[in-house]
């Protein structure tokens, strides 16, 4: 290793947590069980709170493992994920998606709206798991449903798309309907995986326009991984994943 990587390892080693990091990995190391050619190191990484940060990196790198981790959905073999100041690898499986669902929106590559569902119950869905986000929801418009409405009028979809079941939207709408489900209830942390990929750029820039309006008026912090490096002046934050993760080769992440 470096010089330069090694005095940087040792200076950020044993740092205590900084109370303002919404996000934070330290020494961690992850392997999915059975592909013994795949495992992802992260030394260091941290997001403060109310950022916007963008996470560069192209596919098979390791963004989905690490978007993985940050949610909960797996824990490292070692180190530390903390979220909002607790370590997931603390809590049960169970624990860990009541903790969550109820301080992270999440918005999928592939959206994983039901598509038997309409819209409207796509989007009020994380409510029935999340007892704050849904008392935050009520406080926002008075009910959960006016809430929801207000959100997808935002992101461009009328009243009466909320009624039709989810899998007869376009590819566009539906990545708007998802990403109304991930800011309901005004979760502290957005996490999002590639979230305009399905939009031209004019729809792109007013998709994001209004998802970061929305997220300021929560706080809410944002995460996005994206392969498209022309969205970096949207954000306040740039990271390339090899920067802060290493992996070792022979598999997709």
């Amino acid at each position: 290793m470096p010089r330069a990587a090694v005095e940087r390892l040792l200076s950020t080693r044993d740092a205590p947590a900084d109370a303002s990091e919404v996000l934070s990995l330290r020494g961690v190391r992850f392997a999915w069980p059975g592909r013994r050619t795949f495992a992802l190191t992260v030394e260091r990484f941290s997001l403060e709170r109310g950022r916007k940060l963008l996470l560069l990196g192209p596919s098979g790198s390791g963004k989905s493992t690490l978007l993985s981790l940050l949610a909960g959905i797996v824990v490292p073999q070692q180190g530390q994920v903390a979220v909002l100041g607790t370590d997931l690898a603390t809590l049960a499986a169970g624990a860990r998606d009541r903790f969550r669902a109820e301080h992270t929106g999440i918005i999928f590559q592939m959206f994983n709206l039901i598509p038997y569902l309409s819209v409207m119950d796509n989007v009020v869905l994380p409510l029935s798991f999340a007892q704050q986000r849904r008392a935050r929801a009520i406080e926002a418009a008075g009910s959960v449903l006016e809430e929801a409405k207000r959100l997808l009028g935002r992101l461009g979809l009328d009243e009466a798309l909320g009624a039709q079941p989810a899998a007869s939207l376009s590819v566009g709408q539906q990545q708007r309907a998802a990403a109304a489900r991930a800011l309901i209830g005004r979760p502290e942390i957005l996490i999002a995986d590639e979230p305009t990929s399905a939009l031209d750029r004019d729809r792109q820039a007013a998709f994001l326009d209004l998802l970061f309006q929305e997220a300021d008026l929560a706080g809410t912090t944002v995460l996005m991984v994206s392969h498209d490096e022309s969205l970096a002046p949207r954000f306040d934050r740039l990271q390339r994943l090899d920067e802060i993760a290493s992996t070792e080769p022979g598999a997709a992440a």
